[in-house]
């Protein structure tokens, strides 16, 4: 086999273990969790049918593709948890290993290819990063909505969390991050599901 092609499906098969990396997020019925490769194709199609509310005019395909691959390194570091500040204070060294590992399984064109695309999300400078970012941010929320809160309740998630963790979502969209705090987050608050604010001091 050509050395190039070979390269390429060790990567592809490499990127099929993201299958296995579990999210705390449910699934909209509540039945599971959904899994890694679940969520980047869940935001990559939302991205392309939400775009029209994006901030800035976007890249969508480029968009759509920083979508899913931005997790693959979560195959080595695993999945963070967006309130899990503990996990949160090396995440960055783990994804950069990971990073290395994985994208330096293709052949080196694709792998500065998907590596600079990686890395423009982390930067969330670019219209497109920040577009990403806000479906990141947004997805899960859509989620906890539709699942009645179940894993804002399971780990007794407080509304400061809640607004410390989208600080920057209305950066990629202010009509989306808009839309999700009053209709998918403020109302869950009232019904107890996200715990008041706490003291942080």
């Amino acid at each position: 086999m050509d050395l190039r092609l070979e390269k390429q499906f060790d990567f592809l098969r490499e990127i099929d273990k993201e299958k296995l990396i579990g999210r705390q997020t449910y699934l909209a019925d509540a039945s599971r969790k959904e899994n890694d490769a679940e969520h980047a194709w869940h935001m990559a199609i939302m991205a392309y049918l939400l775009r029209e509310y994006s901030n800035r005019e976007i890249d969508i395909a480029k968009t759509m593709m920083m979508l899913l691959i931005h997790d693959i390194v979560e195959i080595d570091a695993g999945d963070t948890y967006a309130y899990d500040e503990q996990a949160h204070l090396d995440k960055r060294e783990r994804e950069e290993k990971a990073a290395d590992r994985i994208f330096g399984l293709l052949p080196e064109d694709q792998q500065k290819e998907l590596r600079d695309l990686w890395e423009e999300f982390e930067a969330w400078e670019t219209p497109e990063a920040k577009f990403a970012h806000t479906m990141d941010n947004v997805q899960p929320v859509m989620l906890n909505d539709a699942s009645n809160g179940k894993a804002w309740v399971e780990h007794g998630v407080h509304i400061s969390q809640i607004l410390k963790r989208n600080a920057r979502t209305a950066e990629g969209s202010e009509a989306l991050w808009e839309h999700a705090y009053s209709n998918l987050i403020e109302p869950h608050i009232g019904k107890g599901h996200i715990m008041e604010d706490r003291d942080n001091s």
